[in-house]
């Protein structure tokens, strides 16, 4: 059994970098990051081998940035019509503890209106979390949309 104290801590950090999505704050979710951290959504939910294959995202700290200058801007087309996401987070387990690292996995549920149409994209996602102080930064995370090989209509904003 998962030590319930980190367990809860790690999930108080993920719940609250969801909040900052959901509510456009962008610059405070860069914060979250170190400065090697990489923010992956793979094709192949089944991949591993990020560097080397297709991915909808696979972003290093300069793209990050760049992405959210693009979305703060205005200029991402593919989120101007989105009126609001919603992210519902579940199933948090801790898959690895080491003196400086924690590795967890969870359920996330994002919703989307577009349109007036509601689209949800199920997930698994998997987070490498640096230990830092009393505190966490992320130094991976992995989205796995289930289906991520069908066409998606826009996910321009950030999982």
């Amino acid at each position: 059994m998962s030590d319930l104290n980190l367990l809860n801590r790690v999930r108080a950090f993920i719940d609250t970098e969801a909040d900052m999505l959901d509510f456009e704050e962008y610059n405070a979710w860069l914060d979250l990051w170190t400065d090697n951290g990489v923010y992956v959504v793979p094709i192949d939910p089944k991949e591993t081998d990020f560097a080397n294959t297709l991915n909808y995202a696979y972003d290093k700290a300069e793209m990050r940035k760049l992405r959210v200058a693009r979305l703060q801007s205005g200029e991402a087309v593919s989120t101007q019509t989105t009126e609001k996401t919603v992210r519902q987070l579940g199933r948090f387990r801790i898959l690895a503890e080491s003196d400086t690292h924690v590795e967890v996995r969870c359920s996330m549920y994002l919703s989307e209106c577009r349109h007036g149409n509601l689209k949800t994209y199920p997930a698994d996602v998997t987070y490498k979390l640096l230990k830092a102080d009393d505190e966490f930064r992320i130094d991976e995370k992995v989205i796995r949309l289930q289906n991520s090989d069908a066409y998606l209509s826009s996910i321009g904003y950030i999982l």
